[in-house]
């Protein structure tokens, strides 16, 4: 077919987007579009060469899913992608839009799997090829896993649109070699601040598909509630906000069902031994401790929590480690996932001072400090872990219990440390002492910040000026955005999260979450302040933010990032408006500067 290409991420070849109205989000690896004109769309149907073992229902149900999708949307971009201002990449007229020529209509999708009983886990191969041409009569495509081949239809899901006139068409013959550039691409939910509902849920793991995000970490629990059922200790949901608001089994199932048919991989979390009073009291309240103090005090060294309400695990307390190896036990059965987050965020010291044991632990040897205490709660808690969930368990962990004052003296190198604070500081520490990485810097990627504090009776907004430069208000208080301020789309785009490391460091970086935590977020708010930033993340973390010669690619992603929004909302996912509507309708209208190299390379 006539192609029209320039160079794209990684110095792949991608065509102009000029060329059509629209074009997939995140970017393909290798896209090469025709010019011979439109093709249309007929009623088309899944064809397999190969047999795809267990997972055979699995992708005829995405096929259906997606051709329902296409045929209900009669999807209309909107808006056409205009060159960008001052680059011209054919200046000759090579790759303009001509005249539709008779082409054949598509009928059939030709889907070649290789090995169609591959499980949906970390490191599974998701690459897969497409290819449309203007007299084939069918989209061919190709993949390793069924999961790369459910990649490929949502990018064909995007390709084909509407013509305005009631006909499906794609827009130009079109050829993509496509695959991640990271294993691990996700974000975090949080459901113990508030409860958000499994429809919402669902929800956000449609849009997860949508932007070829694969992972949702499920923070399933923290101090203030505890929603999941659990067959050894079903009194554990007296903690929960009402009865109302629990995750059954079968809650907790379907979630990870209905993820699992569109690629997306669910990781449970149960945060301990910090963020540890709901449920777990219910069992036996010396499992806790510093659950009837009061968590904030102007001295830092006296604070039980980092908010309300404290509670953290007693480690040495000998019950803490039954109950929550049976606790465990339970959710593994549940959560199919090889890998398993453990928590071991934010000790706060002073709270695990209201407890007797640990008190008289450290009576019975002077020398002891906090750090051997948090090593105690891995020596005792890691076997349980490693006990469960077979021989493929991978745990994962915050990274304090590794890198903060307070963390423990080994910590075992097979674990995922997730990275949230000081950005590339923290991951040049991790990676080069060996861990593997998930990245989630607090200042580019946590989806929660930049609205005020949530805590009440703060009398730092009791001013008659506008407190913007108190930086100690805004970015450091309990009371006001600790990780203020918002991080926007091109925030998040715009983190180069492997700069300054090594070859052999940057290999131990296995991908990225954007964490959404909920103290400000329920069913209401959790789409719009999940989307479409997240989806910015998305093409981050699948072919990467620069081009071929090292620029960023952020305002190339402008349009197809609007109009992708706008594809969101079609399908059911709340994301939130990002710009005027005239922005959509006049690419790059709204750019700041009309010389595009103002985004540093």
């Amino acid at each position: 077919m006539k192609c029209a290409t320039i160079l794209g991420p990684l110095g792949l070849l991608v065509s102009a987007v000029s060329a059509v109205k629209v074009n997939p989000l995140p970017a393909p690896r290798n896209i090469t579009w025709g010019s011979s004109g439109p093709i249309p769309i007929r009623n088309v149907n899944l064809r397999t060469s190969d047999s795809h073992g267990h997972n055979n229902a699995l992708i005829q149900n995405a096929w259906d899913r997606t051709w329902s999708a296409i045929v209900d949307l009669q999807w209309v971009p909107a808006a056409t992608e205009a060159p960008i201002p001052v680059f011209d990449p054919f200046p000759t007229g090579a790759g303009k839009t001509k005249r539709a020529s008779a082409a054949t209509a598509v009928r059939s999708v030709q889907l070649s799997v290789t090995d169609g009983d591959a499980d949906l886990q970390h490191g599974v191969d998701e690459s897969y090829t497409l290819e449309v041409t203007a007299t084939s009569g069918s989209v061919k495509i190709t993949a390793h896993t069924v999961w790369g081949a459910l990649h490929a239809f949502t990018t064909l899901q995007q390709l084909i649109i509407s013509d305005g006139k009631g006909n499906l068409i794609i827009e130009q013959p079109v050829k993509i070699q496509d695959a991640p550039l990271y294993a691990h691409r996700g974000v975090m939910v949080d459901t113990g601040r508030n409860f958000i509902t499994v429809p919402k849920i669902l929800e956000q793991i449609d849009g997860l598909a949508l932007s070829k995000l694969n992972v949702l970490h499920w923070h399933l629990d923290d101090t203030q509630s505890w929603p999941m059922q659990i067959r050894s200790y079903p009194q554990m949901t007296k903690d929960a906000y009402s009865t109302r608001e629990i995750y059954t089994e079968a809650d907790m199932r379907r979630v990870i069902a209905y993820a699992r048919a569109r690629g997306v991989r669910v990781i449970p979390e149960v945060d301990m031994p910090s963020h540890s009073s709901s449920g777990w009291k219910q069992v036996d309240p010396n499992i806790v401790t510093c659950i009837n103090s009061w968590w904030s005090n102007d001295d830092w060294s006296k604070h039980t929590a980092v908010e309300p309400n404290p509670g953290q695990l007693d480690i040495i307390y000998n019950k803490t480690y039954e109950v929550v190896g049976n606790v465990y036990k339970d959710l593994s059965a549940i959560f199919t996932d090889n890998w398993f987050h453990v928590g071991g965020d934010e000790l706060q010291n002073n709270c695990f001072n209201f407890s007797t044991y640990i008190t008289e632990w450290f009576a019975e040897d002077p020398s002891r400090t906090y750090n051997d205490l948090s090593q105690y709660w891995l020596d005792h808690a890691l076997p349980i872990f490693r006990g469960t969930g077979g021989p493929k368990r991978r745990l994962m962990m915050w990274e304090d219990i590794f890198i903060n004052t307070d963390a423990a003296h080994n910590v075992p190198k097979d674990i995922v440390l997730q990275s949230w604070n000081n950005g590339l500081t923290n991951i040049k520490n991790l990676t080069a002492s060996g861990y593997d990485v998930i990245v989630s810097s607090s200042d580019f990627l946590y989806l929660d910040c930049g609205f005020a504090g949530f805590v009440t009776n703060d009398p730092r907004y009791d001013v008659m000026t506008n407190p913007g430069g108190d930086v100690t208000f805004n970015f450091g208080g309990n009371g006001g955005s600790w990780c203020a301020p918002y991080k926007s789309w091109q925030r998040i785009y715009d983190y180069d999260f492997t700069a300054n490391l090594t070859a052999a460091e940057a290999k131990h970086v296995l991908g990225a979450e954007a964490p959404l935590w909920s103290e400000q977020v329920d069913d209401v708010t959790i789409s719009s302040k999940m989307w479409p930033r997240a989806a910015a993340l998305g093409e981050m973390l699948w072919s990467g933010n620069r081009d071929a010669s090292g620029q960023k690619r952020t305002t190339q992603l402008t349009q197809r990032l609007l109009n992708f929004r706008e594809y969101l909302v079609a399908n059911g996912v709340m994301a939130t408006n990002l710009v005027p509507k005239y922005c959509l309708q006049h690419p790059h209208a709204c750019d700041l500067y009309y010389n595009q190299t103002a985004v540093s390379p």
